[in-house]
């Protein structure tokens, strides 16, 4: 199918579903599956239920709220503290399914108190590409992806987004901020916090793809390859050094084969 006729697919999908919970981050996809759900099934039909959690940026919350206020849909927030969640701050390969499945958990119940008939997520068809656990998730509680249904690409969903003047056409892939630990590298409260920190002053800088990785003492920098020149600027490879070692890192360093998602994947342990 080419793109136009998988967008016919995915509004007919939701128009056959009649009311929906959408798990909504603010995330290119989750936004454009939420705006077209509105579009096709009133916004009245429709719930974004977003959970708020350690691993959840406060810059993209408060952009996910702004997002539900101009669709004019629902919003719930829910609180979620995955490091409570067994298994999750451990940190193994099944890290991403202990997380799904606790926000699933919450969208299904929410969606029974309110009535609506279908659970979605944003998930599309490049994320077969990659290891997902968090797909047996929702696969188990019965949630539904209809933008992977329909055979959209993240290319695809970005393209469509632009058409319907969406602000997260061009926003980079978010994952959350447990995608920066290693398998088998212990997640605290206060390492998310030192990732977010050096993460948010790259955001500063004007960096539009990036990701810090953590390594223990060495936090290992992911821009995208035509961003990578600038960090060869002298004061902004100052800068960069001193805000990461104030976050309490000790060594600094660039990933030269530059951002990529899911690059946590390539080493087993």
């Amino acid at each position: 199918m080419n793109i136009e006729q998988k967008f016919d697919t995915l509004k007919n999908l939701l128009r056959e579903m009649g009311s929906a919970v959408v798990a909504f981050s603010g995330g290119v996809d989750s936004t454009f599956l939420l705006r077209v759900a509105c579009d096709v099934l009133g916004p009245d039909k429709v719930v974004a239920l977003t959970a708020t959690s350690p691993t959840y940026p406060q810059f993209e919350f408060e952009e996910a709220c702004r997002l539900a206020a101009a669709f004019g849909v629902r919003q719930v927030v829910e609180e979620s503290n995955e490091l409570e969640i067994p298994g999750f701050a451990q940190n193994d390969r099944r890290r991403c399914y202990h997380c799904k499945s606790e926000l699933f958990s919450i969208c299904r119940d929410k969606a029974r108190e309110l009535g609506c008939k279908e659970i979605l997520d944003g998930s599309n068809a490049d994320d077969l590409q990659d290891f997902r656990p968090g797909r047996d998730a929702a696969k188990e509680l019965q949630v539904r992806s209809p933008l992977l249904e329909a055979g959209l690409s993240k290319d695809e969903i970005r393209q469509l987004s632009r058409r319907l003047g969406l602000p997260t056409a061009e926003k980079q892939a978010f994952a959350c901020l447990s995608s920066r630990f290693p398998y088998g590298t212990e997640i605290t409260a206060e390492r998310l916090t030192q990732v977010d920190r050096c993460e948010t002053f790259l955001r500063h800088q004007g960096f539009r793809n990036y990701r810090v990785r953590y390594h223990g003492e060495t936090a290992r920098i992911e821009v995208a390859p035509p961003e990578i020149p600038r960090m060869l600027d002298a004061a902004l490879r100052e800068a960069i050094v001193a805000e990461f070692k104030a976050a309490g890192f000790t060594y600094v360093s660039l990933d030269l084969q530059g951002y990529r998602t899911g690059s946590m994947n390539e080493v087993t342990p």
